[in-house]
């Protein structure tokens, strides 16, 4: 029988990427959508199913559980004005109320998309183990640990295999962070802070190929940490990736300054409904450095990266 996977957040960034890989696979797909919609592509394929579901109402949820085996959560609201007010809510309650339906409908595998920043800063020297009880500074990483720690008491209390898939940043074409990094260093205005930075690295195929072994492989269970074997800065990456774009290196900035523009987006989203790209929230979370020990990863999920570091892997930029 075809194993049947439910994407949450399909229609978002990653989510729609891990929708068009999977396709090549004998599964069938349901993929949730609240506002936006799927691309027409996915949407005429015979082995996809769209549902429009509300995280927020259980009952809405239903239809889209039906016979799932595994769901790969990746749903949650982004660049959104004082995300300090509504992450509490979007990111564990609305969790909570998908563990309950996953639960009813006897849902096998939850497979959590988190990040490493869950444990607070760590560095290749100090990398994060998967540990639960981390201390981060940022509203985004705090509410992210509360889901691994739902997810894992609800795994252990109702039988389903629980996966937690701590992922470090994601580099390629077609990926929203770094499609903007590119346009604002075309205009000259990409920046960043002058304190390295250390961060974990994965290219889109090889994040893609992990979170399909982790949907497809037996005796998955636990806490992964995805990203390739490459150490560097943020600093470091950002140079690299402009050098090869020929476009302008990011200018040093002083916090205050980056704080500041950080400000005036949260205020005109607030203002006039708009998307914010930055938040004082996500400058929170970007400075604080993060790298995982993959041995589990390597072992368990993805033996052989496509891309060692981002260097090999400059071309999907």
């Amino acid at each position: 029988m075809k194993k049947r996977v439910l994407i949450t957040g399909a229609a978002g960034n990653l989510g729609g990427l891990l929708a068009r890989h999977l396709l090549k696979d004998e599964m069938l797909l349901h993929l949730l959508v609240h506002c936006k919609d799927v691309s027409q592509e996915l949407k005429t394929k015979d082995n996809v199913n769209v549902f429009r579901a509300d995280l927020a109402v259980r009952e809405s949820l239903r239809d889209a559980l039906n016979g799932v085996d595994t769901i790969v959560h990746f749903a949650g609201v982004l660049f959104k004005h004082n995300p300090e007010k509504f992450l509490k809510t979007t990111n564990t309650l609305y969790f909570k109320n998908l563990l309950d339906v996953a639960v009813q409908k006897g849902v096998k595998r939850v497979i959590l998309i988190s990040f490493p920043h869950v444990e607070g800063e760590t560095t290749p020297n100090h990398p994060a183990r998967g540990r639960l009880d981390g201390n981060p500074i940022s509203m985004h990483a705090r509410t992210r640990l509360e889901e691994e720690r739902l997810l894992f008491e609800y795994g252990e209390r109702s039988g389903f295999e629980p996966v937690a898939l701590r992922v470090g940043m994601v580099y390629g074409k077609g990926i929203l962070m770094i499609d903007a990094a590119r346009w604002f260093s075309r205009h000259a205005l990409l920046g960043v802070w002058r304190k390295p930075t250390c961060i974990h690295l994965i290219s889109t195929d090889d994040f893609l190929e992990a979170t399909r072994a982790a949907i497809m492989n037996e005796g998955v269970r636990g806490i992964y940490h995805v990203g390739d074997e490459g150490i560097q800065t943020l600093q470091e990456f950002l140079d690299e990736a402009t050098k090869y774009w020929h476009t302008c290196r990011p200018w040093r900035m002083p916090l205050w300054m980056i704080n500041t523009a950080a400000r005036v987006f949260e205020l005109v989203s607030r203002l006039f409904g708009v998307r914010s790209p930055l938040t004082i929230d996500f400058i929170r979370i970007g400075r604080v450095s993060y790298y995982g020990d993959t041995s589990r990863m390597r072992k368990e999920l993805l033996p052989c990266l496509k891309y060692k570091n981002f260097r090999e892997g400059l071309e999907t930029l």
